[in-house]
């Protein structure tokens, strides 16, 4: 069989994520099985890919080059031919329990793991966060290689969170996502019926608001470095991710508009850039593009990119516009592509200044940075402006989301007035 070279080549960089560098391995592989198999490619099974394995073994292949090997054939026929890998008995991956052929120990199913978010374009804080809880799953059910792993050993982890662990509805239902990516997408295996599992009851919980007066005691004790990136929080109610991933280019000044990329659920939207940060913005980014200026002429200064953006605009990393408007003060090699670059601050460093901050002003509430957001939500509402225009400004899917806030209108001074008062 002849193989659409160039297009083979593009699956496996867009479709599946690999590394240009490592494509030409996996084309490699994939011609080796072709030559040897004889069936119809209707007909791959399991024992197909066991005996390619075999085979490479044979010939003095090492494991990590026989899983790669394994991969290759089953992403040709899985995902780019759109056929289902057998199972001996004839059936289809879809027809009953099984896993990935290429999967034997915990070190694949991570590479596996690897390369489905990077397909699936997941946020890094979500690789992050199911990873770890994947490694607590591990741990929990002392399940020595990912073959043993069966539905019930989910059930009862899920139970043991919410019974011995207590922990809140959604903690559990984000240990259950991560699993559950990990099983249907890197194991391919039936996750099986949840339905009479023991569910963490859902809280309701009342947001912690600052008033503006003591949104004004907070930002005297702020830093001078974190004072524009946690002032631009609030009057955007933003996130603090999505403060420190901003680019030069999402600052709108003529339309007072800040936009928010990729913001949580993958999703673009604007707030308010209101005009009493301009000018200390734009003071900033002069500043800051010097910094960037310095790094071009020292061969660095391409800023991280998103694969996808990488492609359609390759010389866009080390432009203007593309830069992080709050970068590190330091280069660092960025672990998954060893380029020296400057990255955005880090999320700690305003975490610790406002923490500091509340402390030391003695505002007596459990204040955070995202204290910031609900506040802005907060006194939006009670400036009369309605649910929906902050529902966008928010970037809430749900409007029942933003309703959580109105709980200080109806109690607040504006809102339901105690009885007790003739006490006063």
């Amino acid at each position: 069989m002849v193989l659409q070279k160039n297009t083979l080549q593009t699956f496996f960089r867009k479709q599946c994520g690999i590394p240009k560098d490592k494509i030409k391995y996996y084309m490699g592989w994939l011609n080796r099985f072709l030559e040897h198999y004889t069936d119809s490619l209707d007909t791959v099974s399991q024992d197909d890919l066991k005996a390619f394995g075999d085979h490479l073994e044979h010939d003095g292949f090492d494991e990590s080059q026989v899983k790669q090997a394994q991969e290759s054939v089953f992403l040709y026929v899985e995902k780019f031919l759109n056929k289902s890998i057998l199972f001996t008995d004839g059936k289809a991956q879809g027809d009953r329990t099984g896993h990935h052929p290429a999967i034997k120990t915990w070190e694949d199913a991570k590479d596996i793991f690897i390369n489905r978010m990077r397909l699936r374009h997941y946020a890094y804080n979500t690789k992050k966060t199911y990873r770890e809880w994947i490694r607590r799953f591990v741990r929990y059910t002392g399940l020595k290689s990912p073959v043993d792993a069966k539905s019930e050993h989910v059930k009862r982890f899920i139970t043991h969170l919410a019974i011995e662990r207590k922990v809140a509805s959604s903690t559990q239902n984000q240990a259950f996502n991560a699993l559950l990516f990990l099983y249907r997408e890197v194991l391919e295996q039936d996750f099986g019926d949840f339905r009479n599992t023991i569910r963490a009851k859902k809280s309701s919980r009342v947001p912690v608001v600052l008033t503006k007066d003591e949104i004004k005691k907070v930002f005297v004790h702020i830093g001078e470095k974190s004072q524009l990136p946690l002032k631009l929080i609030y009057a955007g109610g933003i996130r603090i991710t999505e403060c420190v991933r901003l680019r030069v280019k999402d600052l709108d000044f003529g339309n007072h508009v800040l936009v928010v990329r990729s913001g949580k659920g993958d999703r673009d939207r604007t707030t308010l850039l209101p005009e009493f940060l301009h000018v200390p913005l734009k003071q900033h980014l002069e500043t800051t593009k010097k910094f960037h200026e310095g790094d071009l002429a020292h061969g660095h200064g391409a800023v991280f990119l998103p694969e996808s953006l990488k492609r359609k605009y390759p010389k866009a990393d080390r432009q203007w516009a593309w830069q992080y408007v709050f970068p590190s003060a330091t280069l660092s090699v960025d672990p998954r592509s060893g380029v020296v670059r400057r990255h955005h601050i880090g999320r700690q460093i305003l975490q610790r200044a406002m923490k500091n901050a509340v402390n030391t002003a003695d505002i007596g509430k459990a204040a955070s940075v995202h204290t910031l957001r609900h506040s802005f939500a907060t006194h939006l509402l009670q400036a009369g402006y309605d649910i929906r225009t902050v529902q966008g400004l928010l970037g809430h899917k749900d409007v029942s989301t933003t309703m959580i806030y109105t709980h200080i209108l109806k109690h607040g001074p504006l809102g339901v007035k105690s009885p007790a008062d003739f006490l006063s």
